[in-house]
């Protein structure tokens, strides 16, 4: 594994030259080339990763002790690299079994010794997706004690108090959860970082790919793993290209030069749907677009206002139009096919509602507010349609387009009057949702839970607080999903969080292509289950 030469990119281009020069264009037969946006990875250790594009990559060359299978993503958590599970009476301690005969990419057999090693690791380097692992009470004074291979096949967990077990185990599944080859990271050690320097541009798993090559906001090459334990994959290379606008992926797929395009717009979808040599798939994925009020801030947090914004909101007018066909009216804190999931819709639009809330509140003509939202052509639309029905309301409106990290930086610090923007699951279970928009222990500026989507907006919510720590506790999962039912019920007449809808992603492919699995709501892009 070494990072991207240009030689290799040579080689990799002219490979797909070599058989793109007839009138219908084709790439290598074991080769997937992939145009997608992949500027936004910052670092391939999965103790780190936490990005969309970083978290692709490392589905494919890592694997966890817990797994989906891409090819039924329904059925829940599976057996990974742990081959079986129990759990003690009291609920707190997780005795895995690992799996034989698997080897990482260097030929190293896996151990639980690995296992132990990487989720130390992850705790130990407190990087930003550590909380996933360190909310079960795990320490670096206590991992020692907490996390232990018994042997080379078991590994001990023990968790601080009781949890629901499908909350630990979906947690386990999570990037951060990745196993790393010890051996082969400690042979990169710089100054007792545990190979972090190295895999930051390398990886050291037992995936279905290995990584070739890769260059920051250009390309990375994947290279089959002949030893993945799962199956052979038909694809001995991925080849995936940075390629940021959305025309430019359209074009390179109707030219035959890539075999997928992920990031393409309504337009450009629009474009390739009569091309018989093209199909589009749909892939319900796990990310909430939404509007939020701060509570610090008068009128906003006066209730009658509140509900008068979510009456005022055009949701099934933008899906039809601005858009049409990647998001989908949903108005519930869980993504479609978590457990406990709400599919009410209580809120369309209706001026004549908002006004009259409005007039009862004592506010008709005297609400003005500054909408923040990342100056992205999509949130922008979103802000436009939102600012002309909330002005058809009586509601005065000035956007304030920002960088994301600008936007992001007023929000943290609860400085902003409403923001508009999306929210996207860390883990596979309903925790991760209901924590960050129903959870919010300690509403003091100081608190500085900037996690918590209701801390930011400073909602106090003490009892729904205590209902979601119940929550993550119940083990038997149909109590635990009407709890969460429940909870979104109350929160979406009581919030002052405007949920707006849920994101379809749309990818345009080849025709020849076929089992390409982008992850729906709960995982990131499988590679190995893809043929042409």
């Amino acid at each position: 594994m070494t990072k991207f030469t240009s030689a290799f990119a040579a080689g990799m281009l002219a490979a797909v030259a070599m058989t793109s020069t007839a009138a219908l264009a084709a790439t290598p037969k074991d080769t997937l080339v992939v145009a997608a946006a992949i500027d936004d990875i910052v670092s391939l250790d999965p103790a780190e990763a936490f990005e969309f594009s970083g978290g692709d990559l490392l589905q494919n060359t890592y694997d966890r002790l817990v797994e989906f299978d891409p090819k039924n993503l329904s059925a829940g958590y599976q057996p990974g690299l742990a081959a079986s599970w129990k759990v003690s009476e009291d609920g707190r301690t997780f005795t895995l079994t690992m799996r034989d005969g698997v080897k990482f990419q260097s030929g190293n057999p896996f151990t639980a010794e690995d296992a132990e090693f990487s989720l130390r690791r992850a705790v130990l380097l407190e990087k930003t997706p550590s909380f996933i692992l360190t909310q079960f009470g795990f320490t670096k004074d206590n991992i020692n004690e907490t996390i232990k291979a018994t042997d080379a096949k078991t590994l001990v967990i023990t968790t601080d108090k009781k949890y629901a077990q499908s909350f630990v185990l979906n947690c386990f599944s999570a990037t951060i959860g990745s196993i790393v080859d010890k051996k082969t990271a400690l042979a990169h050690e710089k100054d007792g970082d545990m190979g972090y320097e190295w895999l930051k541009t390398n990886t050291a798993g037992t995936g279905a790919y290995a990584l070739k090559s890769w260059k920051a906001n250009e390309s990375y090459v994947l290279e089959a793993n002949a030893e993945f334990w799962r199956a052979k994959p038909a694809m001995k290379r991925v080849f995936v290209r940075h390629v940021s606008e959305s025309a430019s992926q359209r074009l390179q797929l109707e030219k035959g030069d890539v075999d997928v395009a992920r990031n393409l717009t309504p337009d450009d979808i629009a474009a390739i749907a009569g091309n018989g040599d093209l199909k589009v798939d749909e892939d319900l994925r796990g990310r909430i677009v939404y509007m939020s009020l701060n509570q610090k801030k008068a009128p906003l947090n006066d209730p009658k206002v509140v509900e008068a914004f979510k009456w005022a909101v055009d949701y099934k007018g933008m899906s039809d139009t601005i858009l049409r066909g990647q998001y989908t009216p949903h108005q519930a804190f869980l993504p479609l096919t978590y457990l406990g999931e709400l599919k009410e819709k209580p809120y369309s639009l209706d001026i004549a509602k908002a006004k009259a809330l409005l007039k009862e509140a004592g506010h008709s003509d005297d609400v003005a507010v500054k909408i923040n939202v990342r100056n992205e052509p999509t949130y922008m639309a979103i802000a436009q349609a939102i600012q002309g029905s909330l002005t058809q309301a009586g509601i005065k409106v000035e956007l304030t387009p920002m960088t994301g990290k600008q936007s992001l930086g007023e929000y943290r610090a609860r400085e902003h009057d409403v923001y508009l923007g999306a929210w996207g699951p860390d883990y596979p279970d309903p925790h991760t949702n209901a924590d960050t928009f129903a959870h919010n222990p300690n509403n003091t500026d100081e608190a500085k839970l900037t996690g918590k989507l209701a801390w930011r907006n400073a909602w106090d919510i003490p009892g729904m607080t205590k209902e979601t720590e119940a929550a993550v506790q119940e083990a038997d999962s149909a109590k635990r999903a009407e709890m969460y039912r429940s909870i979104q019920r109350e929160h979406q007449q009581a919030s002052p969080f405007v949920i707006m809808f849920q994101k379809i992603e749309q990818t345009g492919l080849r025709k020849n292509v076929e089992g390409l699995v982008t992850g729906s709501a709960i995982s990131s892009v499988h590679y190995w289950t893809v043929t042409k």
